[in-house]
Order: C-alpha cells, then structure tokens, then sequence
C-alpha cells in the first residue's frame, strides 16, 4: 500500500472475507497432560475428516471437548511451528480456532496452560514473578518440540512463529528482544501490595529470556505495555501482526496499546478491531457462555465474534504462511 503502516479495519476485507464459506478444517489433537509444566495441547495437519476429541484434565467449564482427531498421524514433513500463549487467566484452547486453521494450512500449533496463571490456577496471576516464568515455560516448550516430542521430525526448526492474547502478547514481546523497563512501571504502579512493593524496591528481574528461534509474532491485544517504550521496543526484530481493540477492557488499556503499537520498529501490519478485548477469544459455543459469560459478552453488543473470527484466522494464517512458509 506504500505506506509504513499498514492499517486494516474490522470493515470491506471482513465483509469479503465472510462471503466466502470457510472449508470444514481438520486438525489431529495430541493432549500433553503428564507434565504440569507442560500441561497443553499440540495441533497437527492431519488428513482425517475431524471428529470430536475430550480434552481430559485439559478440559473447562463448559468445553469438554474439541474438533479434531486425537493423536491422528502428522500429513507432511519438515513442518513450520507455532506457540500459543494465552491471556491472564486463561487457558490453552482459549484460541482453538486460531490452532485449527493453521493446523488446516500446514502448521504445527502447540500451546500450554502457564502455571499459576491460567482458568483453574490463579496461585501466581497477580505475581511480579509471572512476568518471567511466562517466557521461560514458552523457552521450555520449544525445547521440548524440537528435542523431546515424539514426532520432533516433523517440525522444521527453522520456521517458528508466536501467537499472543493479552497477557500471552506481552510474553512474546519479552521473546522477541525486549527488556520491560521497569523504571517507568514503577512511577504507575501506585496500588499498595506485594506487586508494586517489589517493582517500587527494584526487586525485579535483571534478565529476560529472548528466543531468536521465533522467526514471526502475531499479538492480540498484548497486555502489560507500561514497560515497553520506543527505546525498547527497538530490540524487535522479527516481522509482525498486530490486533488491538479500539474498546479494551480486562486489564488492557486501548490508549496504551496504540502507543506501543505506534511504537514498534520496521513495518508491523496492524489491524485495529472495533469491539472489546475478548473479541479475540475464539467464538463462544451455548454451553460456555452459559459457564462463563463474562468472557463470551461482546461490546458493542452487536459486534459478530464469529464472523469477526473468519477475518482473524484468515488474516493470521496468511501471515505466518508469508513468514515462514514463503507464501
């Protein structure tokens, strides 16, 4: 379009998009429940029509289950990756939709439920020391893949790309280069407790865990942007996709998400979605609304999360299939 930043809107290529019916997606499911550091899911291309899969101890309140076909032999060789790093609060199928396009497409997808920070454990949610344990367990987990995964062979090591929601977009800023500056947190952290007495006394991480594996980003609605600055923000050197809400909400400040996003280096493709921070998670089916409303509410009410949704995942995989995969 010649201009530095690409600015798409939830508008004419939503309606282009949505005209066209979306292909029945198949994905194999593999379930990582043994570890709980590793407690997640790993979605595959897999050329067995879906079926359904229950999700063991993976599974929530109001979804037990999800499409695909468990432990399906993996279609295709030398394969490129994505992580899946959810919201605070949140969990690994948080974003299935997402997971099962790229999987659809030719992608590896896994993602975990982070400990301490996820639906069913909230032990660390509130915790300075999320901050770092996001990205190292997001480490540990392609360490896993490329090393200790039983179909490790299939995944090209070469072609890894991240997916973050909220929290799961500050995690991969981290990944991709950038130190938070704790400096400037610290002059907005004003609330009494054991968070801000830590990040007030400097008693914060001195080194981040940066991952040059990932080739790729896509953030939605990244969360906890107080620490990252233009000067910062320079460390980023990977192509990305970002999403943002013009309405926020749950943390995430939509005047502090536009001036990190303003902030990025190189020529991030940015797409502004008029709707709340949840718009992002995957569409809602009857059982989990009525489990958990709270995250299945749009605003403004008449905001189409599912055909908002065939516009996101559409946009996502053309985006890592032009990063990793030369499309």
């Amino acid at each position: 379009m010649g201009a530095d930043l690409l600015h798409r809107t939830f508008g004419a290529l939503a309606l282009t998009l949505i005209c066209f019916a979306s292909p029945a997606r198949t994905a194999g499911l593999q379930l990582l429940e043994a570890d709980p550091k590793l407690h997640g899911i790993i979605w595959t291309p897999c050329a067995t029509p879906s079926a359904s899969v229950p999700l063991g101890s993976l599974a929530v309140s109001g979804l037990e289950t999800l499409p695909g076909v468990k432990d399906c032999p993996i279609k295709g060789t030398k394969l490129p990756l994505v992580i899946i790093s959810h919201g605070r609060g949140g969990w690994v199928g948080g974003h299935h939709d997402v997971a099962e396009a790229l999987a659809d497409a030719g992608f590896i997808v896994v993602g975990i439920n982070h400990p301490g920070d996820t639906v069913d454990d909230s032990s660390q949610r509130d915790s300075l020391s999320v901050w770092l344990s996001r990205p190292q367990e997001v480490e540990r987990l392609i360490d896993f893949m490329l090393k200790d995964w039983t179909d490790k062979a299939a995944v090209d090591p070469d072609r890894i790309g991240f997916f973050g929601f909220s929290r799961g977009g500050y995690t991969g800023t981290v990944l991709a280069g950038v130190d938070p500056d704790f400096d400037r947190v610290a002059q907005y952290c004003t609330q009494p407790g054991p968070y801000c007495d830590q990040i007030r006394k400097g008693d914060v991480p001195k080194t981040w865990p940066h991952d040059n594996r990932i080739k790729a980003a896509v953030f939605a609605d990244a969360a906890h942007t107080v620490g990252f600055t233009k000067a910062n923000l320079a460390a980023i050197k990977i192509p990305l996709q970002v999403w943002r809400s013009e309405l926020g909400g749950n943390g995430v400040d939509p005047e502090g998400t536009a001036r990190v996003t303003a902030g990025l280096p190189g020529h991030p493709e940015i797409h502004v979605v008029p709707a709340a921070h949840f718009a992002f998670l995957a569409p809602c089916s009857a059982e989990l609304a009525a489990a958990v409303p709270r995250i299945c509410a749009d605003a403004p009410p008449d905001f189409d999360r599912a055909a908002f949704h065939r516009e996101f995942d559409a946009e996502i995989v053309r985006f890592f299939s032009e990063k990793l995969m030369g499309k």
